[in-house]
């Protein structure tokens, strides 16, 4: 189950490395999209990161059922994996003596 949970972990770090390398790839163009920046105009202060918000938006939610799909995926291999080493872990046994008093050597 742990390695089954480890593959699902791996598939979503996946999705994110492949967005974040798709990001990474469009950076140069989206520094381009300022028209008049050569002809003497600054470039105006946040449309560069409007343009990467925007594309990193639109990347994530052609990603996000999948992503959401695998989340849900790795909750259940989650509460499976706690449940069973919950239903194996020893009980406690209780203390002998049968006094009550749990403090050791009776000192007050």
């Amino acid at each position: 189950m742990e390695a089954a949970r480890r593959q699902t972990q791996h598939q979503l770090d996946l999705i994110d490395r492949q967005i974040t390398r798709r990001m990474t790839a469009l950076i140069p163009l989206l520094g381009r999209r300022q028209p008049g920046y050569r002809r003497g105009k600054p470039p105006a202060s946040g449309v560069f990161l409007e343009h990467y918000r925007a594309n990193l938006a639109a990347l994530t939610a052609e990603r996000q059922p999948e992503v959401d799909a695998l989340t849900r995926k790795l909750s259940r291999q989650d509460a499976a994996i706690a449940a069973l080493q919950a239903r194996h872990r020893p009980l406690p046994q209780p203390a002998e003596g049968g006094s009550g008093d749990s403090m050791a050597g009776g000192r007050s």
